[in-house]
């Protein structure tokens, strides 16, 4: 469940945020009595099945990548910290890369990467 919240904490803040400007709307003078009751329950459980949406695609998603990398396969990583010298990072096990719960470590990087920001590392051989 923790995973969860650490996914998804960005997108509930933005629902609360819809609701509350939902609720104000809702309740001006000007707008019918059951208009509070059906904006709530409306924009709730759109925000729910978006979020409930995302959690599913990001997990199996954060599932493949595991088994890619379980498979001696390479993996690409979004890096934040450093986009303009280098925005990506290629993760595999002879790369001296590990896998700890959700994250990808290596003693020669500052900081791990979440698996919820990797992707299977595809190259083509045509470009070279």
């Amino acid at each position: 469940m923790s995973t969860f919240f650490e996914l998804e904490i960005p997108y509930i803040v933005i629902a609360l945020f819809f609701l509350g400007v939902t609720a104000f709307v809702t309740t001006r003078d000007f707008m019918p009595k059951v208009a509070f009751k059906r904006g709530m329950i409306g924009v709730a459980t759109v925000f729910a099945i978006f979020i409930g949406w995302h959690y599913k695609i990001t997990t199996d998603r954060m599932d493949e990548v595991k088994k890619l990398f379980s498979e001696g396969k390479t993996v690409i990583c979004e890096n934040k910290m450093r986009r303009e010298v280098m925005p990506s990072v290629l993760v595999n096990k002879k790369f001296g890369w590990s896998l700890k719960g959700d994250l990808f470590t290596n003693p020669e990087y500052v900081r791990d990467f979440h698996t919820a920001r990797c992707v299977e590392y595809i190259y083509d051989e045509k470009k070279k």
